[in-house]
């Protein structure tokens, strides 16, 4: 005996009405999970890929978003295989996020140093309000400022703003530009030299701090703003992040013949990467050939992921604004801070330089 016609055919039209809502889930998810599993494929592979690839991979750390949203639309279709790919995408992610192989703790400095609040920011055409960046170091006792885009007329406002009173000794090369820079600080500053073959160029100097016990420590400091992966600079920019990442063995080399010979010398490299670690070519930088690998102070204090950029649109940021150090290096009071007038923010740390034993 079979149920009446008029109820069996209210229950089948019951029955599709729900496998629409799940069809649309399912579709949800797809549209959602499919953009996602492909600029994973695309952070996963170490390829020289496209430059809109490396441009949205800077985002990378969003992707957990719309991963999340297409797991619960999976869960929602009641599609297991689908719900399951979802789950792997989105653990991918988290995976990401929370790696520990970018961590690498920094070692207590022990022993005799010095500390050096350092300071960096990317002026934005030189648009930064000086007077802000002069407060900000006055108020966190910063002894060592990095600018990017520095151009002459943000050099007479910091003047006129009283940078010189603050941090006396500078090393600048201002441009009309994205092109300048300069290096201010409280201590005296040697030129070493500068970058070869970059787009903006790289400064790189010696800095001697005084250590309480005697004696001083000294910083190898180096300036860097590469130049971005947009307008064909793709290839301009790959070449610079590869000749930073040469620097450390550059620097163990030069103190061959040296007491500390065979040592990392303490070293610093800070400003704009226009990278994070989402590119292949930034890990191979902080690697460093695994040799002479680099720490960035960010990771270290558990604040990789503050976005650095940018900061005049409500948009998801991403952080290319950096402090890489030598592993001999300490650090802890990692902080990013908006600026009027720039686009990036300014990120700020105390360093902890070893001295000789």
């Amino acid at each position: 005996m079979g149920l009446p016609h008029g109820v069996a055919d209210r229950l089948s039209g019951t029955a599709r009405a729900a496998v629409v809502p799940r069809r649309r889930w399912l579709a949800a998810a797809g549209l959602l999970g499919v953009p996602v599993a492909g600029l994973s494929v695309c952070r996963a592979v170490d390829l020289p890929w496209p430059e809109t690839v490396v441009q949205l991979l800077s985002f990378t750390p969003w992707l957990v978003v719309p991963a999340g949203f297409s797991f619960l639309c999976a869960v929602a279709a009641r599609r297991p295989v689908a719900a399951g790919a979802a789950a792997a995408l989105l653990a991918l992610q988290a995976a990401w996020l929370f790696s520990p192989d970018y961590a690498r703790p920094l070692p207590p400095a022990g022993g005799r140093g010095a500390e050096l609040v350092t300071m960096s920011i990317n002026a934005k055409l030189g648009r930064a309000d000086a007077g802000e960046i002069v407060r900000m170091v006055r108020d966190h006792d910063v002894g060592l400022l990095a600018l990017q885009e520095y151009t002459p007329a943000l050099e007479q406002r910091l003047e006129a703003a009283g940078i010189n009173g603050e941090l006396p000794y500078r090393i600048s090369a201002p441009g009309r530009d994205a092109s300048g820079g300069a290096l201010y600080s409280r201590f005296p500053l040697q030129s070493t030299g500068t970058l070869a073959g970059t787009r903006f160029p790289m400064v790189s100097a010696r800095l001697e701090l005084p250590v309480p016990e005697g004696g001083a420590a000294v910083l190898e400091v180096t300036n860097v703003h590469t130049r971005a992966p947009v307008g064909g600079g793709l290839g301009q920019w790959r070449r610079e992040l590869a000749a930073l990442g040469r620097l450390p063995e550059q620097a163990a080399a030069a103190v061959a013949g040296r007491k500390q010979a065979g040592q990392q010398p303490p070293l610093l490299l800070l400003g704009d990467f226009n990278a994070g670690y989402d590119h292949a070519e930034f890990r191979r930088l902080v690697a460093a050939g695994a040799a002479h690998p680099l720490v960035d102070v960010a990771t270290a204090q558990g604040a990789r992921l503050v976005p650095t950029w940018p900061m005049d649109l409500p948009l998801p940021g991403a952080a290319l604004d950096h402090l890489l150090t030598g592993p001999s290096v300490g650090s802890r009071d990692y902080a990013v801070h908006r600026v009027a007038g720039t686009d990036h923010a300014a990120v700020v740390a105390t360093l902890t330089i070893p001295a000789p034993g």
